[in-house]
């Protein structure tokens, strides 16, 4: 029979072992959680689209990328042909309810209206200063070019740039109430910077213009001004009274970049044909098409907009951005469309 000191000894004895086991358990735990926490950094840091969710669009941007950029395989393509062009409007930032240039163009309409008292009975003009979207509309293509003509000529090069900087400064997007660069698509930039560490030059082929995206796309998307082709204005050398020299802004479309104009522009300003090349609408289904029909590894791509809530679903009957025959031909011809609802679980960054 035990005395007492050595029960109390026992006591002490399974104390301190239960307490050894609590603590080691603790600590097992606590590695545990830590080894944890450093595999999700460790897969965060690995994952170069984060904003994508694993599926068949993520898997072929990848797959690709990592064909093109292994010397042993049979796809490889050196870097100085790596070149990745990207719509801009509904590719890598929204372009609803109206394109962005556009919403611009009306502010700058009511800004300038003061000095321009005809146009409160001159359409388009006085669509815009009375808010008849109706009317605006019937006016079709060759009313918003007037708009754009009224708008964005007749001044000086950094003129314009810095009513495009002051715009941007201050205006705000209708429905996010956010400045309209905050509606980048967060996917999108990832994926310009897993191209860009990976070889490639990017450049945006849009149908906006030329000036209006320069100022602010270094910025946003990491696109230099010279990576930047779009429609132009014809621009005049001109030297003032006291010798010094502009570039004057004139009212006369020097080109269109858009639909068959991309191929165009892309040969002409840039000179090599794409291997990688993204859009989201028929307005972009020559640049596809021309990207396509180069030799060896290719990959075309679309953006579908599928998502109503956290940005819009639209496609076929959109009157801004239509997807139709550019998705027929996507779908026929195995080309990457991406579902925005279903590919991507963060739209912008803000969310």
């Amino acid at each position: 029979m035990a005395t007492a000191p050595e029960r109390v000894e026992d006591g002490d004895m399974r104390r301190r072992i239960v307490d050894r086991t609590r603590l080691a358990v603790v600590r097992a735990a606590v590695v545990l959680i830590a080894l944890a926490i450093l595999v999700g950094v460790a897969s965060a840091q690995t994952d170069p689209l984060p904003s994508w969710n694993d599926g068949s669009a993520k898997q072929s941007i990848v797959g690709f990328v990592q064909a093109i950029t292994d010397r042993g395989d049979a796809r490889f393509v050196a870097p100085d042909l790596r070149i990745a062009t990207f719509d801009n409007d509904g590719t890598l930032w929204s372009e609803q309810p109206i394109y962005f240039q556009f919403a611009f163009a009306f502010d700058r309409v009511r800004a300038l209206a003061p000095k321009h008292p005809e146009w409160k009975t001159q359409q388009p003009f006085k669509a815009v200063l009375e808010g008849d979207m109706k009317a605006l509309a019937a006016s079709g293509q060759k009313g918003l070019i007037q708009l754009l003509l009224a708008t964005h000529t007749g001044m000086t090069t950094e003129e314009f740039t810095r009513t495009v900087v002051d715009w941007f400064a201050t205006a705000q997007h209708p429905r996010f109430r956010r400045p309209h660069t905050d509606l980048v698509y967060r996917p999108m930039i990832e994926l310009l910077a897993y191209l860009r560490a990976n070889g490639f030059k990017t450049y945006i082929v849009s149908g906006g213009t030329i000036e209006f995206m320069r100022p602010w796309t270094e910025r946003t998307y990491g696109i230099p001004p010279e990576q930047v082709v779009g429609t132009s204005f014809e621009t005049v050398f001109k030297q003032g009274p006291d010798g010094k020299p502009f570039l004057l802004r004139q009212p006369k479309v020097d080109f269109v970049d858009d639909g068959p104009g991309k191929p165009v522009g892309i040969q002409k300003f840039i000179g090599r044909r794409p291997v990688l090349a993204f859009g989201n609408s028929d307005g972009d289904q020559q640049m596809l098409q021309w990207t396509a029909a180069g030799a060896g590894a290719r990959f075309m791509g679309l953006v579908h907009h599928t998502d109503a809530v956290r940005e819009w679903a639209y496609d076929r009957q959109s009157h801004v951005g239509r997807l139709d025959k550019a998705l027929d031909e996507a779908k026929r011809r195995g080309w990457t469309v991406v579902d925005m609802k279903a590919d991507w679980n963060k739209i912008f960054a803000f969310e």
